[in-house]
């Protein structure tokens, strides 16, 4: 069985759709932070339904799914 390292961020697809949550939210001059949540929350949403993204982040990581 492969073993991943303990800390390997480019392994992990996680890494890439918070990368493109951070492009769109990272300029965001927010007056509390429910407005940043619910920028977040928003973004997230998005890409939830993005297959291409998703699948994109997974290829980033150059691992493969079975099934």
């Amino acid at each position: 069985m492969f073993q991943l390292p303990t800390y390997a961020p480019d392994l992990n697809p996680q890494e890439g759709v918070w990368s493109l949550v951070k492009r769109d939210v990272g300029n965001l001059a927010a007056a509390d932070l429910s407005q940043i949540t619910r920028a977040l929350k928003r973004r997230l949403k998005q890409i939830q339904y993005r297959r291409d993204l998703l699948d994109g982040c997974l290829a980033g990581t150059g691992l493969v799914m079975d099934g």
